[in-house]
């Protein structure tokens, strides 16, 4: 078995089709949740758990919650992966991601008592 270097590693990373959708961030104590979404689900998921250990979250509400019950009362999961449609040359990803956004913030009303989003804004990079 060839050992793959450091570059090859590279080059397979920037090359791996990046998931685009929409996330959350769930108190499962209090069912509240922070919504998000983003071309590149893996970043923006991996950077409000690092933002919340380290307590540097610039969602207040959410910081002080994590810190009340801790991490292990708190999941990270992809809500909804947009589907790829190579086959359709009307298919707009941008538009696609959008339509996702819409759906998941009627579907959980993601504001006040029911979650930390502060504006139906939702979109990271």
């Amino acid at each position: 078995m060839k050992v793959k270097s450091r570059k090859d590693i590279q080059r397979e990373y920037k090359e791996k089709a990046k998931a685009a959708g929409v996330f959350q961030v769930k108190n499962v104590v209090n069912g509240k949740v922070l919504l998000g979404s983003s071309l590149n689900l893996d970043g923006p998921l991996n950077g409000h758990k690092f933002m919340l250990e380290i307590s540097g979250h610039t969602n207040k509400a959410l910081q002080k919650e994590w810190n009340e019950f801790g991490a292990d009362k708190f999941v990270f999961e992809f809500l909804e992966v947009v589907k790829v449609k190579n086959d359709d040359p009307n298919f707009n990803l941008d538009d696609e991601l959008t339509l996702l956004e819409q759906i998941w913030l009627e579907k959980l009303q993601p504001f006040g008592k029911c979650g930390y989003n502060i504006d139906a804004h939702i979109r990271q990079a």
